[in-house]
C-alpha cells in the first residue's frame, strides 16, 4: 500500500532508488542500457525524474540490482505516481522549482527546521506572508501577491489534517521576533498564531536565544549566541516506511531557485546541525512564554 499522496515524491523515490541499488550493484548504465535494449540516456532518465520505467522494465531491472524482491512494490509504487495528481497542480504561477518542496511537505512524516530570518511559511498568517512576499519582492502587482499567500496558505492544511499530520518540529531565531513588519498589528498576529500553532500536538516550537535569558544557570553561557545553524534557514524532512530506503531530503532556499540535498551523508549532517541547534535553544513552553511576552510588548 502507498501512503504517500504526493506523485511527485513517488517519482524522486523511484528514481533514487533505481540509481542507489544499480550503484550498490555495481552496475553501469551501459550494462544496463544493454540488458534492457534501450539507450543510456533512456537510464539517465529512469534515475533523474524525466520517465518513469514501465512494468516490463520494473521486472527486468531489480533482478540484475539484487532486489527482487522488491518488483511488486516497485510496481504499486510506479502505478501510483502515474495515476496521482499533486494538490498543488492547480495553483498557476508558482516557480516549478518548489514542485519537489510542496509535495514533500504533504508526504512527509517528520520537518525539522530552523528560520533564522522570518517564520516559515507553514506558520505565516496571511496578512505576514503579504508583508514578507512584498519585502523580498515589492514590484509583484496584487493579483500574483495573492496567488502567493492563497499557495502558502493552503500548504498549511497538512498541520491538522487528520488522521496522521507530520510532525513539526522549528527552531526559531529570536531576531524573528523582532523584525518589524510595516505593520506592528501583523507582527503581533504572527506571534499569537505561533503561541496557538505551539499548542498543537504535533507541532514543536523553540526559540533560539540571542543571549542567556534571565534565571538560565551560568554553566549555559557557552552554549548561547553563535551556533551550528549560522549559514542560515533549512528544512529537513523524512517519509514514512513505505518509501523503503529513503534518507530524506534536506532543503535551503535562495532568492533565485531552492536546492534538495538527497545524498544520505549530507542529509545526516544537517538532521546533526539540526540537533546542535535544538538543544541551545529554550523548550516549546519556555518559547510559548516567550512568544506571549512578545505579544504584550508589541500591543502596549
Amino acid at each position: 500500500m502507498v501512503a504517500t499522496s504526493s506523485p511527485t515524491v513517488l517519482k524522486r523515490h523511484v528514481a533514487l532508488q533505481l540509481k542507489s541499488l544499480r550503484e550498490r550493484a555495481g552496475v553501469k548504465r551501459e550494462q544496463v542500457a544493454e540488458h534492457l535494449g534501450c539507450t543510456v540516456g533512456h537510464v539517465r532518465h529512469l534515475e533523474t525524474l524525466v520517465s518513469l520505467p514501465k512494468p516490463l522494465e520494473t521486472r527486468a531491472l531489480l533482478p540484475l540490482y539484487g532486489a527482487p524482491e522488491r518488483v511488486d512494490s516497485f510496481l504499486s509504487l510506479v502505478d501510483a505516481a502515474k495515476r496521482g495528481k499533486d494538490w498543488f497542480a492547480d495553483f498557476t504561477g508558482r516557480p516549478r522549482w518548489l514542485d519537489l518542496l510542496l509535495g514533500m511537505e504533504v508526504a512527509a512524516a517528520t520537518i525539522h527546521g530552523y528560520d533564522a530570518l522570518v517564520v516559515r511559511g507553514l506558520f505565516q498568517t496571511p496578512a505576514y506572508a503579504r508583508a514578507v512576499i512584498l519585502g523580498q519582492e515589492p514590484e509583484l502587482d496584487d493579483a500574483e501577491v495573492q496567488q502567493r499567500i492563497e499557495l502558502r496558505m493552503a500548504r498549511q492544511d497538512i498541520l491538522t489534517r487528520r488522521p496522521e499530520p507530520p510532525q513539526v518540529w522549528c527552531v526559531l531565531d529570536e531576531s524573528v521576533l523582532y523584525r518589524r513588519a510595516p505593520d506592528r498589528a501583523v507582527l503581533a498576529e504572527q506571534m499569537e498564531h505561533l503561541v496557538k500553532l505551539g499548542e498543537l500536538p504535533n507541532v514543536h516550537i523553540q526559540v533560539l536565544p540571542l543571549d542567556l535569558p534571565a534565571g538560565d544557570p551560568a554553566e549555559r553561557a557557552d552554549t548561547i549566541g553563535l551556533h551550528a545553524g549560522i549559514n542560515g534557514t533549512f528544512t529537513v524532512l523524512a517519509f514514512g516506511p513505505e518509501l523503503v530506503g529513503d534518507p530524506g531530503v534536506a532543503y535551503t532556499e535562495s532568492r533565485i531557485s531552492g536546492t534538495y540535498y538527497e545524498d544520505a551523508a549530507e542529509v545526516m549532517r544537517y538532521r546533526d546541525t539540526w540537533s546542535h541547534v535544538q538543544l541551545q535553544a529554550l523548550t516549546p513552553e519556555q518559547s510559548r512564554a516567550v512568544l506571549a511576552r512578545r505579544v504584550e510588548e508589541i500591543t502596549a
